[in-house]
């Protein structure tokens, strides 16, 4: 009450309804394809202006010997998150003017003798383009709020779709294993191997590993899908024949959960043990020291057998586990909430496939933002050019939820 007799009101925050990540599956904003185009939507600059004009209220405000402890704390809070705001949009601001006297200096050079102040002129303006862009881009950053997992670490799991013929599925899915982990290792993120099951032929069947480091689930949540390959076998028929095999294989990425978010029962467990299969030394097939472990209640089985201390891989099974249930919680609280948007944990019923590999034709290309990438051999490297396309996806991100956030805005407005 106090705060509304000082003329303070807040207004609802963008996207204050719901928690948008990336629909992917909605249709592409033509209107909306860079965050600069987004930038100059009427909505935005109309939005932005609001909160510039409450940043100096609240500022001013701030200055009152009248207010009571409370209102001090509440406006200060308000200052604190609007100050970032306030200051990006004013950067860009001063950006657009620099470049809008660059384009009337522009059009003035046009004689022969000032042709070098020209070409130096529309230097300038591209590395302005480029500033410009960036600086959208943070100032959206800013108002899409936060995931809540997107500092946690993951779980993240590969597993190779089938073919018929060849081995491309167990190959294809080796191959994204150890992208994701030469990308751990770029990013100078830890990368611990929970589960890994060898194929006959030197591919892969399926493998997990505990990932942490900064802002690792924020990178890598876009990952999870079903990513197909299309390449002629290396070896057998098909490779003589020079015949084009298509195959699959699925990523699933899951928050990490701290030990206090999920409760496990040790009674709802059953623990057995079994010797590893996999690659792991002179241990493996000596020792029962692999560890499976079933959440009875759920049907939820998970696997560990990279360590060779049974207890140790007892302990990252059970970190498994709790990372499993966690994703059941949220996916739940999401549907109860009805939120606008699928969040892409990774599960096994995704079908729709979310990236195609095409070794032919050296390129990839990302179906959910039509992002064709050359050089296959630099993604699955696992550094910058991954590191790229994965920067692009989380741009979409930002794009497509301040573009729900306008739909929204002008059904309100219409009355809608």
């Amino acid at each position: 009450v106090g705060l509304h007799n000082h003329g303070f009101q807040r207004p609802k925050p963008l996207l204050d309804t719901a928690r948008f990540t990336l629909s992917f599956n909605s249709r592409h904003r033509e209107n909306h394809q860079d965050s600069q185009a987004l930038w100059k939507h009427e909505a935005v600059q109309k939005y932005l202006e609001s909160l510039s004009k409450e940043y100096q209220q609240v500022s001013h405000q701030l200055s009152a010997h009248s207010l009571n402890d409370f209102e001090q704390r509440t406006l200060r809070r308000r200052c604190a998150d609007l100050s970032p705001i306030a200051a990006a949009f004013q950067e860009i601001k001063e950006a657009e003017r620099e470049a809008q006297e660059l384009e009337a200096m522009c059009t003035e050079l046009d004689s022969r003798d000032e042709k070098q102040l020209l070409e130096l002129a529309l230097e300038e303006k591209e590395s302005l383009d480029k500033k410009m862009n960036m600086l959208c881009r943070k100032l959206f950053q800013l108002l899409v709020p936060k995931e809540k997992y997107d500092r946690s670490p993951v779980i993240l799991e590969v597993t190779a779709g089938r073919t018929t013929g060849g081995d491309i599925c167990q190959q294809f899915t080796k191959e994204m294993f150890d992208m994701y982990q030469s990308y751990a290792d770029y990013k100078r993120w830890t990368f611990d191997i929970v589960n890994y099951t060898p194929a006959e032929i030197g591919g892969l069947h399926h493998a997990a590993a505990h990932i942490s480091g900064e802002n690792v689930y924020r990178h890598l949540k876009y990952e999870g899908g079903t990513h197909r390959v299309q390449r002629i076998p290396e070896t057998g028929m098909s490779s003589r024949m020079q015949r084009i095999h298509t195959g699959t294989m699925s990523v699933i990425v899951l928050p990490q959960p701290e030990e206090i978010d999920v409760k496990v029962d040790p009674k709802d467990l059953r623990i057995d043990t079994f010797r590893a299969k996999g690659a792991g030394g002179q241990h493996v097939n000596k020792t029962d020291s692999a560890v499976r472990i079933v959440h009875l209640p759920t049907g939820l089985a998970v696997e560990c057998q990279q360590e060779r201390s049974q207890q140790l891989n007892k302990e990252m099974a059970l970190r498994t586990l709790r990372a499993k249930l966690y994703q059941q919680e949220v996916e739940k609280q999401l549907s109860q909430e009805q939120s606008a948007r699928k969040l892409q944990l990774g599960t096994r019923a995704q079908s729709e496939r979310i990236r195609t590999y095409n070794f032919t034709q050296d390129r990839v290309t990302d179906h959910r933002i039509s992002y064709d990438a050359r050089n296959i051999k630099e993604i699955l490297s696992g550094k910058e050019a991954l590191d790229k396309l994965i920067n692009r996806l989380l741009e979409f991100a930002e794009i497509e939820a301040v573009t729900q956030y306008l739909e929204n805005l002008q059904a309100l407005e219409g009355g809608g």
